[in-house]
């Protein structure tokens, strides 16, 4: 009989303690949100880059500033936003990469791992911001 409360007390709080409201998850002041849905064929020459493991390409006419991906292993992969998550959007914001650091051109020193999108070096609170990716075959999909 113990046994059976502890277990239920158990799994009540476990229950109560995990969440589901995207209400509760700090929102980026510096970023708005934008919809978009970016289609990359890898059979395409423009990005043959992003068919080996440890190489990026980035697009400068998608999300706010930008966005860049990252081939991990061939199956995944990451997509991130090249604004600078610490700074409202201003003409210095922008982020750009070199190998797998993206820069900041404020004076600031920011840079952020486009691996995993945290700061590696300078201030701020927040990490880079992350996009959806999926691949089907040899096509990428990002979205927001």
């Amino acid at each position: 009989m113990i046994s059976k409360a502890i277990s239920f007390l158990m799994l009540l709080i476990v229950l109560t303690a995990c969440s589901s409201n995207d209400n509760d998850r700090i929102d980026n002041p510096n970023l708005i949100n934008v919809s978009f849905r970016l289609n990359i064929n890898l059979n395409l020459p423009e990005y043959n880059s992003l068919n080996f493991p440890g190489n990026s390409y980035s697009t400068y006419n998608t999300g706010i500033n930008g966005v860049v991906i990252y081939n991990i292993n061939n199956t995944q992969f990451t997509a991130f936003e090249l604004s600078d998550p610490n700074h409202p959007l201003n003409e210095c914001s922008s982020l750009r990469v070199e190998g797998v650091i993206a820069k900041c051109d404020c004076n600031d020193g920011n840079s952020y791992n486009i691996l995993t999108g945290e700061l590696t070096n300078g201030s701020g609170q927040y990490t880079m911001k992350p996009y959806r990716i999926t691949k089907n075959g040899n096509m990428l999909e990002v979205f927001n």
